[in-house]
């Protein structure tokens, strides 16, 4: 009966698990309170135990939000005995954050990789289908494991099914998994279901009860019990009231015909934050002094209210519990709390939450006891429960300072999670404090980091390298670090101006650090490019002259590496921190390793490392949250995409980035954009376009001026300047270029120079400077020295020159080919035909014929890679690496590994 009226919802369903064993998907059920998603949930569950699948079943409770991987808890419990299949890190991840031991979770995407692995595994014998009932009431921590896991099932004998409620904010609502609105049912199947249950009902009352309903199942079947043994005049009589409103009210008015004790345990029930039934029936008799057993619940099973299954207590629906918190009196809901409390001395972290809930004023040892809380969350890497616990200690802590630590890290936690409202509303709290120096020092910093400082306009530059130098005059240096690491962020995202940017250099060089820190190579790589250029790539050579760099410093010298322009090492040592990053789960700061990685191998257009890199970040950032990282990955791609001569594609994602960052004033993305444009038109030939842009870029008032990034494209902008038959437009760009490589050492800057020095000379002086520029050492450099070898050929050949010129034509359209630049490479072989000689066509190359993300495990597999070694690096199963390695040996024609890495060569 529940079912009337679902056939095609239920097809879907049936064809999605019948489909299963070739491979998974997941599907979200949305729908209103009682539209029947929970009943084709059951049917799903049925069919598939019926035709051989495995189900594993968990459902979100309100209550139990707070609670980190409770959702986990409850899905896994049957598979504890597969953990030992897991890698140890793995392991250990998921077994600390379930709280089987008191390990540490580095980050929360280990533990997704970790479930992810083991389901994958266990797939293999048996297709699994997981369900999660009222989704978006499940903690955050489990919700972003199981999204993390519905994004990965393509290839896996894996179906997650999900329902979640219209209109109620979750973490779902961006998961981007598929979904299905579960509608209304139609007129006549409402009727249908509203004879088969409620037989005898008067004309009016039968269409007034359709009209009230309007096609919700739980509402046709429970609204006419509601008022069984009346005539329904009350009812009829009663103004409107809201669909979900009217449902309450009926299980209200059926709960309040229960015997005492029943009505006990469903209160306490109610405000359980587990199902287990032991618990409840405890804690009842604690609140009615005498012993309460299953059996004193049989009245609440009659009526429909709640259902037993195997020691748990579940209600019948979500709106029964709410109906029931909501008629129980604020203090009765103390006591109730008070009573869950007592029967949790095992259970400390819940057993604080319900004393919390118990009080009804400032209490500093609950305070305390939630800050342990905290603490034991950010173990387990749930930075929503680490946020949470701290902000409700605050509330409960009666002195001021303590009350503003606790709401500062509260903050803190919440920027971490990218959670604008949640920071913006404890700052606001914490601000009508009485901070001292240093606490307002924080709250300035916490402002500051929240995405890059792009949307603070509070707090400049300058300022903050103030605040960083009073913290560290009170003895803090870490966090002065920290507030100054915002600052040189904001000269990489925005422009605070010369000063701010001395300011911040100054602010970091009196901080007493080891001269080899790589935070403080950052802060001065960011901050000053340019005048400490130098000092940050002799610095760099020499830390990493050392033997054992953990992952994270490894990152931060990649990245510092781009804006002072020595992208081998960028490209190097970002792909150097990859590994360590992976094995950590530390995805946020993989997404930006991958990015500087991408970004400097697109500058050397070394396109078989920039295509993978920048398609995984730009997956990696839109999963972890980083919305204009997603945009400077996308004006990365944008790059890519000119260099391969995909003009159209290059417009489209660069103006999907400029969509991004033209808001906030993002001058990393706008610049990077602009770059793309300028090569795209280059590609095409369209000089002045490209100059244009180039010029733009150079100056200071754009929005599209980034002080590093405009340093790296001098020699586009020499070409086109020549090729535009307007070299005098960039006469002024490279006098200001010339001063700034006084002061650096930047090979990007000195490589440009030397080019464009060549190119714009009078005919008496260019040779030798082409001799010079082809002097240099660019073995790690081949685009540079093509352009150069390209450059010099068009300059012999119209000195009539055509024999001479031919070499140096040749080798830059073969380094070209071989880099996939096939502009370049077409203009090479245009000159090359001019000069007397003809060239056949460019050989296809594996990049062309493979998407991004199988170029990356191409590359992982002909590296000698196992399956399993490739999916534990880009978080996806075995069986999703075999799959893409299918398509990859069909596309290139081979069939072994070894076969496969000749064909990459």
């Amino acid at each position: 009966m529940r079912l009337t009226g679902r056939s095609e919802e239920i097809d879907r369903l049936h064809d999605l698990i019948g489909a299963v064993r070739e491979g998974g998907t997941s599907l979200v059920l949305r729908g209103e309170p009682g539209i029947g998603k929970s009943a084709l949930l059951e049917e799903a569950a049925a069919f598939a135990r019926a035709s051989g699948i495995s189900v594993l079943t968990t459902t979100g409770a309100e209550s139990e939000t707070h609670l980190p991987y409770a959702g986990l808890h409850q899905l896994l419990r049957p598979m504890r005995g597969r953990f030992d299949v897991l890698p140890p890190a793995q392991r250990a991840a998921l077994r600390a954050a379930l709280g089987i031991t008191e390990g540490t979770v580095t980050d929360g995407y280990l533990v997704a990789l970790a479930m992810l692995n083991m389901l994958a595994d266990t797939a293999e014998t048996r297709p699994i289908l997981i369900v999660v009932e009222d989704a978006h009431w499940l903690d955050p921590a489990s919700a972003d494991v199981l999204a993390f896991l519905g994004r990965r099932l393509e290839s896996e004998p894996i179906l997650l099914l999900a329902s979640a409620r219209t209109g109620t904010a979750s973490r779902w609502d961006e998961a981007g998994l598929p979904e299905l609105a579960v509608p209304p049912l139609s007129g006549h199947d409402a009727a249908a279901l509203l004879d088969a249950g409620a037989a005898g009902l008067s004309a009016a009352l039968r269409a007034r009860l359709l009209a009230e309903a309007r096609g919700n199942p739980l509402a046709l079947i429970e609204l006419p019990a509601a008022i069984e043994g009346t005539d329904g005049t009350a009812l009829l009589a009663s103004p409107w009231l809201p669909l979900t409103t009217r449902l309450e009210s009926a299980f209200t008015r059926r709960f309040a015909l229960l015997p005492a004790t029943a009505k006990a345990a469903l209160e306490v029930a109610a405000l359980n934050d587990s199902a287990d039934l032991t618990e409840t029936l405890a804690a009842a008799a604690a609140v009615i002094g005498r012993p309460v057993t299953a059996a004193d619940l049989q009245p609440a099973a009659d009526a429909r209210l709640i259902a037993g299954d195997g020691g748990r207590l579940t209600f019948h629906h979500p709106l029964v519990r709410s109906a029931i918190h909501q008629g129980t009196s604020a203090e009765r809901r103390r006591e109730l709390h008070r009573a869950l409390a007592g029967v949790l001395a095992d259970r400390p972290d819940r057993r604080t939450w319900h004393l919390a809930a118990a009080s009804d004023g400032p209490d500093e040892d609950i305070a305390a006891a939630l800050e342990a809380v905290a603490v034991r969350a950010q173990r387990r890497s749930d930075g929503t429960a680490v946020a949470a616990a701290l902000e409700r200690a605050a509330r409960l802590t009666p002195d001021p300072e303590r009350r503003a630590d606790r709401l500062l890290r509260a903050a803190d936690a919440a920027v971490e999670l990218g959670r604008p409202e949640i920071v913006h509303r404890l700052l606001e709290e914490v601000g009508r404090l009485d901070l001292s120096r240093q606490r307002r020092a924080r709250l300035a910093w916490i402002k500051a980091a929240f995405e890059d400082g792009l949307r603070d306009g509070s707090t400049d530059a300058a300022a903050l390298a103030d605040l960083a130098e009073s913290v560290a005059a009170d003895g803090d240096v870490d966090l002065a670090v920290r507030i100054l690491w915002s600052a040189a962020l904001r000269c990489f995202w925005s422009e605070p101006g010369m000063a701010a940017r001395d300011r911040i250099v100054d602010a970091a060089e009196r901080l007493p650090l080891d001269p080899l820190d790589a935070r403080l190579l950052a802060i001065l790589g960011y901050a000053a490019p340019i005048a400490r250029g130098a000092v940050v790539i002799e610095r760099s050579e020499r830390l990493l002259e050392q033997s054992v760099l953990d992952p994270q410093t490894v990152r931060l010298l990649g990245s510092v590496a781009v804006l002072v322009g020595t992208f081998d090492v960028a490209m190097a040592q970002s792909a150097a921190s990859l590994d360590g990053l992976r094995e950590q789960g530390r995805l946020q700061l993989l997404t930006r390793a991958l990015a500087a990685q991408a970004w400097s191998a697109a500058q050397l257009a070394d396109l078989t490392v920039a295509l993978p890199a920048a398609e995984e970040a730009g997956r990696l950032a839109q999963e972890t949250g980083q919305p204009f990282l997603l945009g400077l990955i996308l004006a990365t791609q944008a790059k890519i995409a000119a260099l391969r001569g995909q003009v159209e594609r290059a417009a489209e994602l660069a103006a999907e980035a400029e969509r991004i960052g033209t808001p906030v004033g993002a001058r990393n993305v706008l610049a990077t954009a602009q770059h793309a444009r300028a090569l795209a038109a280059l590609a095409e030939g369209d000089h002045p376009q490209a100059l244009a842009r180039l010029l733009r870029m150079h100056d200071l008032a754009d929005p599209s001026n980034q002080l590093a990034l405009s340093c790296h494209t001098i020699a586009d902008l020499a070409d086109a300047a020549r090729r535009g038959e307007r070299p005098g437009d960039a006469a002024g760009v490279l006098a200001r270029m010339e001063v700034a490589a006084k002061a650096t050492t930047s090979p990007s800057l000195h490589d440009g120079l030397r080019l464009a020095r060549a190119l714009l000379a009078a005919p008496e002086e260019a040779e030798a400077l082409f001799h010079a520029a082809l002097a240099a050492d660019l073995a790690r450099r081949p685009f540079v020295r093509a352009r150069t070898e390209l450059a010099y050929g068009e300059w012999l050949r119209r000195q009539r020159r055509a024999a001479e010129s031919r070499q140096h034509l040749r080798a830059a359209r073969d380094a070209f080919d071989a880099l996939g630049t096939s502009p370049w490479g077409d203009r090479a072989r245009r000159e090359l035909r001019a000069a007397g000689e003809r060239s056949g066509e460019r050989r296809t190359a594996s990049s062309d014929l493979l998407t991004p993300q199988e170029l990356q495990i191409a590359q992982m597999a002909a590296q000698g890679l196992t399956n399993r070694e490739i999916g534990k690096r880009l978080y996806i199963s075995h069986r999703t690496v075999g799959a893409h390695l299918a398509k990859i040996y069909s596309k290139l024609g081979v069939t072994s590994r070894v076969q496969l890495h000749h064909a990459l060569v």
